[in-house]
C-alpha cells in the first residue's frame, strides 16, 4: 500500500478539551494546536472561534469541532 492509497483524515481546527475544576469548571480551547482561552460554555467556544475569525454553524460536526471527554453538554467534572 501506498501512502496516495491511505485514506484522508481530516483533523479539525477546533479542539475543546476535557472539563477541568475550577469556580466555575472549565474547557481549554485550542485552535490550530495553539490554546487560545477557556469556555465555560458553548458560546464561549463560538466567541473564541469568531475571535479567530472561524464561523461555526453546528458544534456537533466533528469535521468542525472535537469534543475530548464529553460533549457540548458536558461541563461538569465527572467523578468515579
Amino acid at each position: 500500500m501506498t501512502e496516495s492509497a491511505s485514506p484522508h483524515i481530516s483533523w479539525p481546527r477546533i479542539l475543546v478539551l476535557g472539563v477541568q475544576p475550577g469556580t466555575p469548571p472549565f474547557r481549554i480551547v485550542q485552535i490550530d494546536g495553539e490554546v487560545v482561552g477557556e469556555a465555560v460554555g458553548p458560546i464561549d467556544v463560538l466567541t473564541v472561534a469568531a475571535a479567530a475569525g472561524i464561523s461555526v454553524h453546528d458544534l456537533d460536526d466533528p469535521e468542525v469541532v472535537r469534543w475530548v471527554g464529553g460533549d457540548k453538554f458536558t461541563w461538569t467534572v465527572r467523578t468515579r
